[in-house]
């Protein structure tokens, strides 16, 4: 009987769990967390800790929050020394908060397993894509199945040119359900695949819808200066966004500024599978300074929240596409000196941009930019005593002052 093999995710639809954040050393530097992607053994020195990125429930298993790579308690660590000890490397971490042992679970098998043909897609990165350095890796692996038969004495691995995959063994996978361990979830990579002739026509057709909305934002992006490579994730999918993905991209401005976009507010509403420019808005907000990990700075945090509130209310949309609209969001994490005292955060959208347009064309429609221009505590109040009027007078003073959208932490109140 041919082995049966399974990928090992991080079941994102647990109620109430956490998340973790990338590792720090003593001296409180990010690792780089790439180093323990690439299914090789890293030099680590000294002890690392994971900060908690999302408070919650606690898990025997978790991957980073942005990256395919697994913390595990102690017990879970110790299935993989024992069924598969040539194929790890454990690095003991401490996580925020917990006092049991926790391990940084280095994968350092690479196998090159994955059956083309069996899979219900694969996709290769080709010279056109822009990124050499890929070339003949696959961009994208839809339904994926592996060869067993190539798989060797593995027992937990990578798979090769696709390495975001974690595959592991029949045995680790009914060891670990035995445990009871928590946030595990296992897909089967061999046999025949379960997806219908009409799920896979169906699952194409999106995709294609995606990839076109994709292109189009990429090409008004790349208009107004240089585009980042890395696309960056959410922790989980978001059903609220139309594509049922939430997506960033950024961008490098002149004077050593940083554009942040939101970059699926316009995908196609994906349930449809026709075209369309979804919610018909993206947002932009762009800070003085060139942050070098975005991804941990405030300026996404901002903008992921005020996001989160424009995908989840037709009303705010509605009112965001109408004209100027101030909104407040939760405060946790961001600077003290945007913070009010009642521990929000607020924002003016649709401020006026003489660098930016305020709408962009795709082969589906036109789509509305809206930038997001962070307020100062006092000019909260000011909106608050002014309503309406008081947003247009500080959209006029931030364009007369020069400040326009521009996000500053450090600058003079207009109000």
């Amino acid at each position: 009987m041919a082995k049966r093999y399974f990928r090992l995710l991080d079941d994102l639809q647990l109620p109430g769990r956490w998340e973790l954040d990338d590792p720090v050393d003593q001296r409180g530097q990010a690792l780089r967390t790439w180093l323990l992607a690439r299914g090789e053994s890293a030099h680590v020195e000294g002890r690392l800790r994971i900060p908690i990125y999302v408070p919650g429930r606690s898990l025997d298993f978790s991957l980073l929050a942005g990256a395919p790579i697994p913390v595990v308690r102690a017990r879970v660590a110790a299935v993989f020394s024992e069924l598969a000890p040539d194929d790890v490397q454990l690095i003991p971490v401490d996580v925020d908060g917990q006092t049991e042992p926790y391990v940084l679970l280095n994968i350092t098998r690479v196998v090159k397993c994955i059956d083309d043909e069996a899979s219900d897609e694969v996709r290769y990165w080709k010279l056109e894509d822009g990124q050499p350095e890929k070339l003949g890796q696959y961009r994208s692996v839809i339904g994926m199945r592996i060869d067993p038969s190539k798989v060797g004495n593995a027992g937990v691995f990578r798979t090769w040119g696709w390495e975001l995959a974690i595959v592991v063994s029949e045995a680790i996978k009914d060891a670990l359900e035995r445990m009871g361990a928590t946030g595990t979830k296992f897909q089967e990579v061999t046999g025949q695949s379960t997806a219908s002739a009409e799920e896979r026509a169906r699952d194409r057709k999106s995709r294609e819808l995606l990839e076109m909305a994709d292109t189009a934002r990429e090409t008004a992006w790349r208009t107004f200066g240089s585009l980042d490579k890395e696309v960056f994730m959410p922790i989980a999918m978001s059903g609220s966004w139309p594509g049922h993905r939430q997506l960033w991209r950024v961008i490098r401005r002149e004077e050593g500024r940083t554009l942040l976009v939101t970059h699926g507010l316009s995908d196609p509403f994906i349930e449809r599978l026709e075209p369309s420019v979804g919610f018909g808005l993206e947002l932009a907000l762009e800070v003085d300074a060139a942050v070098k990990d975005i991804s941990k700075g405030w300026p996404l945090l901002l903008l992921d929240r005020v996001a989160d509130e424009i995908a989840e209310h037709e009303q705010v949309r509605e009112s965001v596409k109408a004209g100027l609209f101030s909104m407040e969001v939760s405060g946790k994490g961001l600077p003290k000196s945007l913070v009010t005292e009642e521990g929000r955060v607020a924002v003016l959208l649709g401020v006026e941009s003489r660098t930016l347009p305020s709408h962009f064309s795709t082969p589906y429609g036109e789509v509305k930019l809206v930038t997001v221009k962070v307020l100062l505590p006092s000019e909260l109040g000011y909106v608050l005593e002014h309503g309406a009027e008081g947003q247009a007078e500080l959209a006029r003073r931030f364009v007369e002052s020069g400040e326009g959208h521009l996000c500053r932490l450090k600058r003079k109140p207009v109000a």
